[in-house]
């Protein structure tokens, strides 16, 4: 046989369903802390993204069964379904998903050639147009003060509707991220915050086990190479050391660095937005930078922003520097020197 010697790249099918194997541990530690109202959310945006995928495919003449059966859509679907609050109104859902698959893809051309994340770019929107129906978040069992059930929930994101007058902030919390933003402006002490009940070990309770059900699904990309370590490893890292500087300056006013990583979306982020092999750099320092910036971005959003989470605007504004990176980053092509040929 002669040379090279190259091994069949996996489908793109195929790695898309891994990517969605991946994010089942992080759904089913939120089904059993939060309800099972993020499996309607799942499903309305699965049956969205499909049918809109279908019509701007059948729009710009291309054909149907290839493109549809790539489940890129559906990771896309899944991501924006798991950054939206999971008593959402059905609509929001389905208005998000649908602009992410044929504004954020379909407009630039879809997979391949859309230059923004375009789940990030759905959750931009929605957290713009709609901020009080994206920081309505279900409060982690016992500590609302009542629970819904499966009908009672489905209910609400159909109608509306709450039994028996249930008020909305008797089963809704604030995140973690939000709560402690708006003590801090309330001049309470860090340490004093966090033993308010919403905390657990590390975060927020509940949230801090989803967190770790993301970092499972993160290796088993990795072992599975799906992804490659660069972006979580510069992302966490990188995390970690600007929150820890501040921490150390001041710790009655910034949060330790454990904090910031099982928070918010940092570890969904980490291992299933930032590594989006389309919207990010191509090389590995170049990816070292993306994400490196992007935890900077994220802390001084988290920090400083008016938002209390920074992942999505981060991915956003990095995925506007990727072609400065790639430029920037690319190695030496072999004979050139100087800059020259």
């Amino acid at each position: 046989m002669n040379s090279p010697y190259i091994h069949q790249a996996p489908s793109v099918s195929a790695i898309m369903l891994k990517v969605l194997l991946a994010l089942v541990p992080g759904i089913a530690l939120a089904v059993w802390y939060f309800g099972p109202a993020i499996l309607v959310s799942l499903v309305l945006a699965s049956l969205t993204a499909l049918a809109t995928e279908a019509a701007m495919l059948k729009l710009r003449g291309r054909p149907l069964k290839p493109f549809l059966g790539d489940n890129s859509a559906l990771v896309t679907a899944w991501l924006v379904a798991l950054s939206i609050p999971p008593l959402a109104p059905w609509w929001l859902v389905v208005a998000g998903v649908a602009f992410a698959i044929s504004i954020a893809k379909h407009l630039y051309g879809g997979l391949g050639n859309n230059p923004f994340n375009p789940a990030m770019i759905a959750y931009a929107v929605l957290i713009i147009s709609f901020p009080a129906h994206m920081t309505h978040w279900l409060a982690p069992h016992g500590l609302g003060t009542i629970e819904l059930d499966l009908t009672s929930q489905l209910r609400y994101i159909f109608s509306g509707v709450l039994p028996g007058g249930t008020a909305l902030d008797a089963v809704t919390a604030a995140t973690p991220l939000d709560t402690l933003k708006t003590q801090l402006h309330l001049e309470r002490p860090v340490k004093e915050i966090l033993e308010m009940p919403v905390y657990g070990y590390l975060a927020g309770k509940g949230s801090e086990i989803v967190a770790l059900g993301y970092v499972a699904g993160g290796f088993y990309l990795l072992l599975n190479r799906i992804i490659t370590w660069h972006v979580p490893v510069a992302f966490l890292g990188t995390l970690f050391a600007v929150a820890g500087i501040f921490h150390l300056i001041d710790p009655g006013q910034y949060v330790a660095p454990l904090f910031h990583w099982m928070s918010g979306a940092a570890m969904i982020g980490a291992f299933f937005i930032l590594t989006d092999p389309v919207t990010g750099p191509t090389t590995p320092k170049g990816k070292l930078v993306f994400a490196a910036g992007a935890a900077i971005l994220t802390y001084v959003i988290r920090v400083f922003g008016g938002f209390p989470d920074g992942v999505a605007f981060a991915t956003l504004l990095m995925n506007l520097c990727v072609p400065l990176i790639d430029t920037y980053t690319q190695p030496r092509v072999f004979g050139e020197k100087g800059g020259k040929k």
